[in-house]
């Protein structure tokens, strides 16, 4: 049986890991709290420009080419999909002890790798890049401080990297894999293509409402200048809404994480406290047996 002084000792320990754990859980709800503040601001724009590229895909005309829309069809059909070039960006987070949210993205990440072995993996955050350095699987780019830190800026950089790459051939497909936000007591990883735009397959746009289909559309000055414009911009919002959605995740995954750890700990620090008690007591009540039993010794 432990004596009142490792009970003590472990009670102690509790209590500091407690105010830990307390404390994480404050600064993750302030952190989502300021995070779904700024999604909210960008979520209109961004549902805004996604029903206008639908619209815009609707109208272009059948024999319209341009390379943020070009399938590669020659590819798909000379090359099986495991020897299509594709980048795959991964948005983990920089910290841990937020239950299994990193474990969520890095599972899917590796089974999109595993379909595609030709691939080029670019990480957000410490968490993923620690990892796949572990497991010696080779990182393209590594995007720093952009996990804690979700800004517009940031997804530029993000973008324009991709673009450049699609264009040059370099890759032929680019997807994200993020968590994705739904409520705040269920969460979802989500894997969703960027490039190219298919305008015959509207699972990209099936979240949007539908335009009625007999409409007056007039695009000017031309379909290829608006393309260039509208889809590097549809993009970055994409990417950022990935990032924000991400961030508001890993947050309320942590104060779920921290939650939890306070309501274990609060147990387990009863459950010591009645042992302490009972081994206290026990240890007052010998004493005074052997006071007790002393006194009648000496009477005799």
């Amino acid at each position: 049986m432990p004596t009142t002084r490792e009970l003590r000792d472990r009670i102690s320990s509790i209590d500091n890991t407690l105010k830990i754990t307390n404390a994480m859980y404050l600064i993750s709800s302030t952190k989502l709290r300021k995070a779904k503040a700024d999604l909210a601001k960008t979520e209109p724009f961004f549902y805004a420009l996604q029903s206008t590229i639908q619209r815009i895909l609707r109208h272009l005309p059948d024999d319209f080419k341009h390379p943020y829309l070009d399938v590669r069809t020659d590819l798909r059909k000379e090359k099986s999909v495991e020897h299509i070039k594709t980048a795959i960006i991964c948005v983990t987070a920089d910290k841990g002890l937020a239950g299994a949210y990193n474990h969520n993205v890095i599972r899917e990440t590796e089974r999109i790798l595993a379909e595609r072995p030709n691939h080029k993996l670019f990480v957000i955050g410490e968490m993923g890049r620690v990892y796949f350095r572990s497991r010696n699987v080779n990182i393209e780019e590594e995007f720093q401080y952009t996990a804690q830190n979700p800004t517009l800026h940031r997804s530029r950089v993000i973008t324009g990297r991709m673009l450049d790459l699609f264009e040059q051939r370099k890759i032929d497909a680019v997807y994200i894999v993020y968590t994705r936000m739904k409520n705040s007591l269920e969460m979802k990883t989500e894997i969703q293509q960027l490039l190219p735009l298919d305008k015959l397959d509207q699972q990209t746009f099936q979240q949007m409402p539908m335009v009625a289909g007999m409409e007056e559309f007039v695009m000017g000055p031309t379909p290829k200048a608006i393309i260039d414009n509208v889809i590097p911009s549809y993009l970055n919002g994409f990417i950022y809404s990935a990032l924000v959605e991400s961030f508001c995740s890993e947050q309320n995954a942590r104060m779920t994480a921290m939650d939890s750890a306070n309501r274990n700990g609060g147990e387990l620090k009863q459950a010591l406290q009645i042992q302490y008690n009972r081994v206290r007591q026990a240890k007052i009540t010998q004493e005074i047996t052997e006071i007790a039993a002393g006194a009648r010794a000496q009477q005799r």
